[in-house]
């Protein structure tokens, strides 16, 4: 059994990692908790879903744009600064946010400005503080440190959804956020504390040429390139999320409960991945190991939409308020595809980390962000377009399998990512 589980070597060697760690799990709980009230209090002054939504149009572009130019100044200056300031500038946003609801202000508006102001920090913030723990920890232990922030962030999306509706239920808008903003000055304090990090090698003033270096860096590595060319792949066909209210209302039955159940199956199974993440770190063929998890993803994916598909023609009705008994295998899919999602981004982030040079980390970490923030919504695009004329189940069987079609085709046509070996890491 010791064996299975998370290794904790990096919390023990590295007390500066231990420090950020615990930092970000702390302060990821309080981020899910803004992002959700957040949420709550529009729908409360509008009444309107569309209203709700434009909330992550707002919150997207800046960390597009952000996220690519923070990079580049993460890769241009001392990283424990660019970490600290753009934390100080999230701290700050999330204190505005907390403030405008002890004062009652309740303006929408207010709250779309503040939350792009906050995703912009965070674009910087995320690629910078993703490049600095190839610096705190050795290079056999980053799947180790990259499936331990996989619990963080399976806890937070588990924890954090479910604590934000009791708080606001309870206590209100203001005291919900003034727990972000607690909880991230830990996180403020785990930068403090980091020692000076300059990138390594020469270094360029930021700007929009240093950007497109990065870009055209990442053109001439084809194992680097296709982590991000999986990824969209996987997020782009497969991504069930936007078919979930449907398949609560109608398809299944339970409305909200069953969303709120399939939702948090996924951020499960990325927890059971992490706590028992231990022969992770055993796994040299990383290349396989990413694409293989990713033929797991759209495996489960699509016996998800199978499951869906089998209650739609079932002689039991959906009934709205209760759960029905295809809820368990539902859920079950969908635990199965939060493990394998997880297990594909832990090995890509540490094939990111160790074949990119620390002069490009930066960079390719703002990459990454842009990837992972625009992938999945561009996947609820697609399954929502589909949805309309496939039905939720079959899009989620079609968009599996084509996942998994599509993954096994772009390993063949790049056979080199297959033979990547983290024992010579090759960009």
């Amino acid at each position: 059994m010791p064996r299975l589980l998370a290794d904790i070597t990096p919390l023990r060697e590295s007390p500066a990692f231990r420090r950020l760690y615990i930092g970000t799990a702390l302060s990821a709980i309080g981020t899910q908790l803004t992002i959700v009230a957040v949420s709550l209090q529009i729908y409360a002054l509008t009444q309107s879903t569309l209203s709700v939504g434009l909330l992550s149009l707002f919150a997207l572009v800046p960390l597009v744009v952000a996220g690519l130019y923070g990079g580049a100044i993460a890769d241009a200056l001392d990283r424990r600064k660019v970490a600290l300031w753009s934390g100080l500038a999230l701290w700050g946003t999330t204190t505005a946010i907390a403030l405008q609801a002890w004062a009652g202000v309740d303006s929408v508006g207010l709250l779309y400005a503040l939350i792009a102001v906050q995703s912009g920090a965070a674009g910087i913030n995320q690629p910078t503080r993703s490049s600095i723990i190839p610096r705190l920890v050795r290079p056999a232990l980053l799947p180790a440190a990259n499936a331990l922030s996989m619990i963080t962030f399976g806890l937070a999306f588990t924890i954090g959804p479910l604590l934000a509706g009791v708080l606001v239920a309870q206590v209100g808008y203001a005291w919900t956020y003034t727990v972000d903003v607690v909880t991230f000055t830990f996180a403020l304090w785990a930068v403090y504390r980091l020692p000076p990090l300059p990138p390594e090698g020469p270094t360029r003033r930021a700007g929009l040429a240093t950007v497109l270096e990065g870009f055209r860096f990442l053109g001439t590595r084809p194992n680097i390139r296709m982590t991000f060319i999986l990824d969209l792949i996987a997020m782009i066909t497969a991504q069930p999320r936007a078919l979930l209210p449907a398949v609560g209302a109608v398809l299944i039955g339970g409305g909200e409960l069953t969303v709120g159940i399939l939702l948090a199956s996924g951020a499960f199974g990325s927890v059971l991945a992490g706590l028992f993440s231990g022969p992770l770190g055993h796994i040299h063929r990383q290349g396989q190991a990413v694409i293989w998890s990713i033929v797991g993803w759209g495996s489960s994916v699509a016996g998800f939409g199978a499951v869906v598909v089998m209650a739609g023609s079932s002689s039991l009705p959906a009934l709205e308020g209760e759960l029905s008994p295809w809820v368990v295998p539902a859920a079950a899919c969908l635990v199965l595809s939060g493990i394998a999602d997880s297990i594909s981004s832990v090995f890509r982030n540490t094939i990111l980390q160790s074949a990119t040079p620390d002069a490009m980390r930066g960079r390719l970490q703002g990459v990454f962000i842009v990837v992972v923030a625009g992938g999945p919504r561009l996947g609820d695009l697609v399954a929502g377009g589909q949805a309309a004329w496939l039905g939720e189940g079959w899009t989620a069987v079609v968009g599996g399998l084509a996942c998994v079609v599509l993954v096994l085709a772009v390993a063949r046509w790049q056979p080199g990512f297959s033979r990547y070996d983290s024992r010579h890491p090759e960009p």
